[in-house]
């Protein structure tokens, strides 16, 4: 029988990350695009980097927001939040304006203590109204995670949809804050 997770502490925050950050974000996205290229194909540049050429876009958009997560004011993950289109799961076309999970990371030492849960709450309680979280439906672990993060959140279960994209199955969980 699996132990239940520890507690996540109660210091587990989601701090705005500011332009002079960018550096720190983008090493940490570099360890998710790592963990990331099991599921995905990703190549690496010449400079040994994966890169991540969307990310000055969450400094100059208004409806694009980087988030660090630290623990005990040290640092765990982070969360790329943004506007974007919903999909409708029936001709996988936008239909409405939604909230997105962009980009979500918790650093593995973190993982399995409810910090990814406690950060992912944190992440929508600053942003009513409705949302998304895709995941690669091949990335096993992230679903799990996901629908739990976002059941618990609710308070019920929200039952995802599959879509198409590039020739890649995605599942997309949508609910209101």
């Amino acid at each position: 029988m699996q132990k239940p997770p520890e507690q996540p502490p109660s210091s587990v925050r989601i701090v705005p990350a500011a332009r002079e950050q960018e550096p720190i974000l983008a090493n940490l996205l570099e360890l998710y695009i790592h963990d990331f290229s099991e599921f995905h194909a990703v190549e690496l540049g010449q400079d040994g980097r994966f890169g991540y050429k969307d990310l000055p876009e969450y400094w100059s958009e208004p409806d694009h927001h980087p988030f660090l997560i630290t623990v005990d004011d040290k640092l765990a993950g982070f969360a790329l939040v943004k506007k974007a289109r919903g999909l409708s799961g029936d001709d996988q076309v936008a239909e409405h304006s939604v909230w997105d999970m962009a980009e979500f990371f918790i650093v593995r030492a973190y993982r399995r203590h409810g910090i990814g849960l406690a950060a992912a709450h944190l992440v929508w309680h600053q942003f009513p109204g409705s949302w998304q979280v895709r995941v690669m439906h091949s990335n096993r672990a992230a679903l799990k995670f996901w629908q739990r993060a976002i059941n618990t959140f609710t308070g019920h279960y929200v039952d995802p949809i599959s879509i198409e994209r590039g020739g890649k199955t995605w599942t997309v969980f949508t609910f209101q804050n």
